[in-house]
């Protein structure tokens, strides 16, 4: 192999749908793969009204390595009805990702902020172990998803890689697991050691990459490029591939900026940043 086939090596890059939102999923896979990219990961909006065996016909035909499925979860609610609905629609989302061969789902698990962070995270625990049979039958992992803590009031109860590591232990099933996204954990000064105790239980599943731009404008919907801001991505790398992982990097970036330019032009922007800042 040639240095420069080292060097522009995209065989563990992964790019969310939503990364580009403005496509479908029939754009996605042909640009994706167009341009050297074989690894996705589905976000449900682009399987609305989809024939699941079209997309899987799809991905097929253009050999796409289908990553995870996104996103489960939002189990906790002082509303039970609410509570059960949420476990329908994981159930739901276990049947779409095995019919795409999704062998992942990542869990953003919810909040309410009516009730304690407490009681949300027991609800959460509940919620996974009652999904847990309907998702090992299908084959399919969960990775729970820390999200940073100023989701903790409607997005996610789980804000750290500890609190993610204490429930997947808790649970102590194969099937259950961790999504490490440096958007939402680079500031953790455990997420090290966190990183390596994931490996231990042989529970990282996922690692998901994009930078937190300064200042930002959004805290939803401004994520930059890997490089556009202050996370250091490939220490964080280094820590996750340190630990065993040898999964896709993939790229999971929320950006209104980004969405209203070229997606052709942006997603060799991806490329670029992969390359040199990942």
């Amino acid at each position: 192999m040639s240095m420069i086939s080292k060097i522009e090596d995209f065989s563990k890059l992964c790019v969310h749908t939503l990364t580009t939102k403005p496509w479908g999923i029939e754009t996605c896979v042909r640009n994706y793969s167009a341009v050297g990219i074989k690894g996705i990961t589905i976000w449900r909006n682009v399987l609305e009204n989809k024939n699941l065996n079209d997309v899987k016909k799809l991905l097929v035909d253009f050999d796409m390595q289908v990553v995870s499925l996104a996103r489960g979860g939002f189990f906790p609610s002082i509303d039970l009805r609410k509570r059960e609905m949420a476990i329908e629609d994981n159930l739901w989302a276990i049947e779409q990702a095995a019919s795409v061969g999704a062998p992942m789902i990542v869990l953003v698990c919810g909040a309410d902020g009516g009730q304690s962070l407490e009681k949300s995270r027991e609800q959460i625990t509940e919620g996974i172990l009652r999904i847990l049979p309907a998702a090992q039958s299908a084959g399919v992992k969960l990775a729970i998803e820390p999200l940073h803590p100023m989701y903790a009031g409607d997005r996610s109860a789980i804000n750290t890689i500890r609190q993610a590591n204490e429930i997947a232990e808790m649970i102590h099933s194969e099937w259950v697991g961790i999504a490490v996204d440096v958007y939402h954990l680079w500031w953790d000064p455990d997420l090290q050691v966190e990183i390596q105790r994931c490996a231990a239980h042989d529970h990282l599943f996922a690692f998901h990459v994009c930078d937190w731009n300064v200042p930002t404008i959004d805290f939803l919907n401004d994520r930059g490029l890997m490089g556009d801001g202050c996370i250091n991505v490939p220490e964080i790398r280094s820590w996750v591939e340190e630990a065993g992982f040898g999964g896709y990097n993939e790229v999971e970036i929320f950006s209104d900026k980004y969405w209203a330019t070229d997606q052709k032009s942006y997603l060799e922007k991806i490329k670029h940043a992969y390359l040199t800042k990942t």
